[in-house]
């Protein structure tokens, strides 16, 4: 029996606006992500079905992950693909796997710590900071003090373990929204930093 071939256009479980409708302010946003890195990720086209939140999504999104930390952008990255891998979050993984190539210009980073991080070669401290992560991830109840005081030894102040913890706690949320609707990984990340 022949397998029906995947409709490329078809980026989401559900039926989004059509692209020629959307606002002003949500056309100027798509265009900025195309003028900067070639191509709208899906994960924003979801939220044209609710455009009032699509910009505080990205405002937050953007401060969560560029703003002041003590936190590298690349030890944020790898934070989202490790709450990704234990949430099986297929858009996430390749994504944020895809970011991660990049940042490290390591071509295998991003798919080590997918399928799993404690096989990579990764300095404690980094080890350290996804331990926490995966522990949060799968048993979130399950965390204690030990497991902060493992963070204060590898050199983690209290606002680095927060960031740390909210960083996670956004990852498993978009993990959950992007896997209910079936958010389509773009294409364009799978080549990205190989």
């Amino acid at each position: 029996m022949a397998r029906a071939k995947p409709d490329k256009n078809k980026v989401h479980a559900l039926k989004l606006p059509d692209q020629r409708r959307l606002d002003a302010a949500t056309k100027k946003l798509f265009a900025k992500f195309v003028e900067k890195i070639g191509f709208v990720p899906n994960v924003f086209r979801s939220y044209t079905l609710r455009p009032a939140r699509l910009e505080l999504f990205r405002s937050y999104n953007n401060e969560l992950m560029l703003g002041d930390s003590g936190l590298t952008k690349l030890e944020r990255e790898m934070i989202a693909v490790v709450v990704s891998s234990v949430n099986h979050c297929h858009y996430c993984l390749v994504a944020h796997g895809a970011a991660v190539r990049v940042l490290s210009g390591d071509a295998h980073l991003g798919d080590q710590l997918a399928a799993n991080y404690r096989a990579a070669e990764l300095p404690s401290r980094q080890r350290a900071m996804l331990d926490f992560v995966w522990k949060l991830s799968e048993t979130p109840a399950a965390i204690e003090e030990s497991d902060r005081a493992a963070l204060r030894r590898a050199k983690f102040s209290d606002e680095d373990i927060f960031d740390i913890a909210e960083v996670a706690a956004f990852y498993a949320a978009s993990n959950r929204l992007a896997s209910a609707v079936e958010a389509k990984p773009n294409p364009e990340y799978y080549d990205m930093g190989r």
